[in-house]
Order: C-alpha cells, then structure tokens, then sequence
C-alpha cells in the first residue's frame, strides 16, 4: 500500500470555494493520518489571484470552524492533469473550462464536479461563489464543503 493519490479542488480564482475544500480536506485527512498517502490542492482556472492568499472572509468563515487556510492562489495548468488523479470543479463553468483544457478520455476520468459527492445536491452541482455576496454566501459553501468533502475522503480511500 504505497500507492498515493493527489485531489484539487478547483474553482475561479482560487481565492474562495477551491482553498475552503482544501482545508476542509486537509483537515479530514489528518484526522485520518493519510497526509503521506493522499496529497490535497486547489486551484483557479483563472490566474487572476496568483499569489494571493484566500479571501479574508472565507479565511474568517473557515476558521470560525476550526478550519486553517494556508494555500495561496495558483492557476489550473494543463500539466496539472498528468500529476493529479482526481480533480473538483466547484460549478458548471469550471468544469466546462477544464475540460477545454484536456478533452481526452484521461481527463474525463479525473475531472468531475465536487458536488456530485454532496448527499444533499437536489441535482444542483454547482458550488455557488460568494465573493459578491454577504457572510451568509460564505457560510452557505462552509456547509456544502463540510458535507461534501468526508464523501470525497471515503471515494478517494477505495482507490489506495
């Protein structure tokens, strides 16, 4: 069993829902002991945040919940699929710029939308981004990352 699997979480800009899933599944896999097994990220498909940290209310709403945010914003490269082995769109146009990115079968088998794991989608996948929103729309992603990403754990646990 030395077999390790790498996840990221992507989103826009890398600055809101993509570093929440991160921590929230950092976290989980600490819990876990698997830091040596599974290897956690985020990304934007936007580069327009390079650099910077998460937005200061999500790094607020995530620590609220005991949650640490460490990343900084990096841009989604179409490398990124050779080292990655499963990879979260946050909503529909993530998921459609990704697949832009690298159509072919490698890539359909990596690439699917976070929600898709949640057990409360309703058939709605998309992760809704609440940087133009108030506090409510980043405790609204807090719940849906929080639910979502123990099924995450369990799927990618299967495949070590």
């Amino acid at each position: 069993m030395n077999k390790t699997l790498s996840v990221c979480f992507v989103c826009h800009g890398n600055i809101c829902r993509s570093p929440l899933a991160q921590g929230v599944m950092e976290s989980l896999v600490r819990q876990e002991g698997l830091e040596k097994k599974i290897l956690v990220s985020s990304a934007g498909v936007s580069g327009w945040h390079a650099g910077e940290p998460p937005d200061n209310r999500m790094q607020d709403t995530a620590q609220k919940h005991g949650i640490s945010l460490n990343s900084h914003a990096q841009h989604f490269q179409v490398t990124d699929y050779n080292e990655l082995d499963l990879i979260l769109a946050m909503d529909k146009s993530n998921l459609n710029t990704l697949r832009s990115l690298k159509s072919d079968s490698e890539a359909r088998e990596k690439l699917f939308l976070f929600r898709s794991f949640d057990p409360q989608n309703d058939g709605n996948l998309d992760v809704p981004d609440p940087y133009y929103g108030g506090d409510q729309g980043f405790e609204l992603v807090y719940e849906m990352v929080a639910r979502t990403c123990p099924n995450i754990l369990e799927h990618l646990k299967t495949k070590l």
